[in-house]
């Protein structure tokens, strides 16, 4: 009986070469095999010609390459492209990529829905359907059309990157490593609402960026916003990040989704300034995107501009960030896959 074929994206180099040991092939081959993967983008294992017919043949009866091409492309009015791609077991997530002028960022999904279940979010509306492997997080970078456009990689699409931190943690190595794609970390930022142990461990195993999901520093409206701050609060989050160096390469984010009467108010931005006082980051302001038959909505660009200036002034770096692909439900917050994987079981 023929066994299960299993990816080699996704792998490290190490296991790459273990990989050909394995298959009778001397342990170089593993590296031969890494160039074509993450520097040549081979589609399929025939293209790799400096193997030899027969090793081809070996690697091909035991492996298959596991990229998947979108499925669907939704193109807004503003440039931003929201891709469909399936994933290996059967599931769909979405991925964003957001063309500038001096840079093109992709957004990621590390998982299909998400079990944070925020309540201003869509994607944890849809529940969660299962947490990707490293293959499909790095084919919705290796199989995008603009693969070689892109400067930058955000993890702030679906699911909760700590929440699959193994798989995350193997995908940037992989996007930071010499035999992958040799990025910078500071190309990357990966996004939290904070899981206690999860993100201690980011912190320490990883150089990338961080953000984290502020949205309210205040603990009660906090928790009924977001289930997550009764695990790991916001203050408890601080406390944590006040342990690393932000100072230098590495950037610290928050980013805070503003709603008109609930989270806008002078004392919020004061809560704030108290809450991050003395430690080396910057927040970004996000306009809210409304979901159907929840009670939020956003507040004008004024009342945003004075909040920012606020944070300003008080010595926090605050930036607006400007909306992208809200036509086509591809901005923050609006991402899910529920409807394409209920047609599918039809």
């Amino acid at each position: 009986m023929k066994s299960e074929k299993k990816y080699l994206l996704g792998m490290t180099l190490g296991e790459l070469k273990e990989a050909a040991k394995a298959l009778g092939m001397p342990a170089f081959t593993g590296g031969q095999i890494a160039k074509w993967i993450y520097t040549q983008h081979v589609k399929n294992i025939d293209e790799m010609t400096n193997i030899s017919k027969a090793n081809r043949e070996k690697l091909a009866a035991a492996y298959e390459i596991g990229c998947k091409a979108p499925i669907d492309a939704q193109h807004s009015k503003d440039g931003t492209i929201k891709y469909l791609f399936p994933t290996d077991n059967g599931k769909f997530v979405e991925t964003v990529y957001i063309p500038e002028e001096d840079r093109a960022t992709l957004c990621v999904s590390s998982q299909v829905g998400c079990k944070m279940n925020c309540l201003f979010c869509q994607t944890g509306k849809q529940g969660f359907e299962g947490s990707l492997s490293a293959t499909d997080i790095l084919n919705q970078i290796y199989s995008l059309p603009e693969r070689d456009k892109l400067t930058n990689i955000v993890f702030m699409g679906q699911g909760e990157p700590m929440d699959n931190l193994d798989n995350v943690l193997r995908t940037t190595e992989i996007m930071t490593a010499d035999f992958g794609y040799a990025w910078s970390p500071k190309r990357i930022t990966v996004s939290s609402v904070g899981i206690k142990g999860k993100l201690k461990r980011f912190l320490e195993e990883s150089d990338c960026h961080v953000a984290i999901s502020l949205h309210s520093p205040l603990h009660d409206q906090r928790s009924a916003l977001m289930p997550a701050e009764r695990g790991m609060s916001i203050e408890s989050i601080v406390e944590l990040l006040r342990n690393y160096d932000f100072s230098h390469q590495r950037r610290l984010s928050f980013e805070y989704i503003v709603f008109k009467d609930v989270n806008d108010s002078e004392e919020h931005a004061k809560s704030i300034v108290n809450l991050l006082k003395g430690l080396d980051c910057r927040i970004n302001l996000i306009r809210f995107h409304p979901i159907p038959n929840i009670p939020l909505h956003g507040c004008d660009d004024r009342k945003m501009e004075v909040f920012r200036n606020y944070l300003t002034r008080h010595g926090i770096f605050t930036t607006i960030r400007a909306s992208r692909g809200q036509d086509i439900f591809a901005a923050c917050g609006l991402l899910s896959t529920a409807k394409k994987i209920a047609d599918e079981r039809r």
